[in-house]
């Protein structure tokens, strides 16, 4: 007697509910993102690396690579310190006001990110509320413009990603139960050593989500740096964008696209790992 055949996985209903959001994606971004990996080793001859060599030998080229990772790295350390101590309030706080700090961390996200630019404008400028607070309080004698500065456009940046990093880790904090660090407290560890111990560890994996999210989202930002730091300060996003749009260079822009893809896979690659580690040792 033979065997029944297998039955054919495209006949699995779950396999052809997924079918419209995979062609949904293969559509939307696996084709463009094909056809910009195919433009950026394309050459007069053929297939070619030197738009990536002619790319690395401009010094320029790599002064936009540094600022790109720079502001990425001081955005998502900003919303590391801001975030961090916010998700433990958020996940400790009585359910009143807890509703109220999640409605004041996720309704910001309805508004574009554009309108919160122009917002950010306002604030950073001369006479705007932080320089007015800093010579309130005697730190400058008199006001200073923070916009089109790179202190301005981290503020600016890391008030807009902030959520991306508090809801991971609210999301990990909010499963830890609190008595476990009264136990250490019962066995005479001191409140450092219980945070570093106990705490931190188990938080790791939220932390490790954020500062994913909050970085690949802080290296490829557009918007952002062109509306508060301008044309002075380029990273790879803006460069790209003048490449396609002014510089009508499609190969270059092609380029730098590819490879700030290639930051932006590898921090998700990478924290991915992270967790998994993370989870396995735990």
């Amino acid at each position: 007697m033979k065997p029944a055949a297998a039955p054919s996985p495209w006949r699995d209903p779950v396999v052809l509910l997924a079918v419209p959001a995979l062609l949904y994606l293969v559509l939307l971004y696996a084709l463009p993102l094909l056809w910009l990996l195919a433009k950026s080793f394309a050459g007069p001859d053929g297939v070619t690396l030197r738009p990536y060599i002619d790319f690395f030998a401009d010094p320029f080229n790599w002064r936009v690579v540094w600022n790109t990772l720079g502001i990425a790295l001081w955005v998502t350390l900003v919303c590391l310190v801001i975030g961090y101590p916010a998700a433990f309030a958020l996940a400790r706080a009585g359910a009143a006001l807890q509703i109220a700090m999640l409605v004041a961390i996720i309704l910001p996200l309805s508004v574009g990110v554009v309108v919160k630019s122009f917002a950010w404008q306002i604030v950073l400028r001369r006479d705007g509320v932080i320089s007015q607070f800093f010579v309130g309080i005697g730190i400058w004698d008199e006001p200073q413009r923070l916009l089109f500065t790179e202190t301005g456009l981290v503020l600016g940046a890391a008030n807009i990603f902030l959520p991306f990093m508090i809801l991971p880790i609210y999301s990990v904090v909010k499963l830890i139960d609190p008595r476990l660090l009264e136990a250490g407290a019962t066995l005479g560890a001191a409140p450092l050593y219980r945070f570093v111990k106990i705490m931190l560890p188990l938080t790791l994996p939220g932390v490790v989500s954020g500062i994913a999210f909050v970085f690949s989202m802080s290296v490829s930002m557009y918007v952002i740096p062109s509306l508060l730091i301008g044309d002075r300060f380029q990273t790879l996003s803006t460069l790209t964008g003048r490449s396609f749009l002014f510089m009508r260079n499609e190969q270059l822009g092609s380029t730098t696209a590819v490879i700030l893809l290639a930051l932006a896979v590898g921090v998700v690659v990478g924290s991915s790992w992270i967790a998994r580690r993370l989870g396995s040792s735990a």
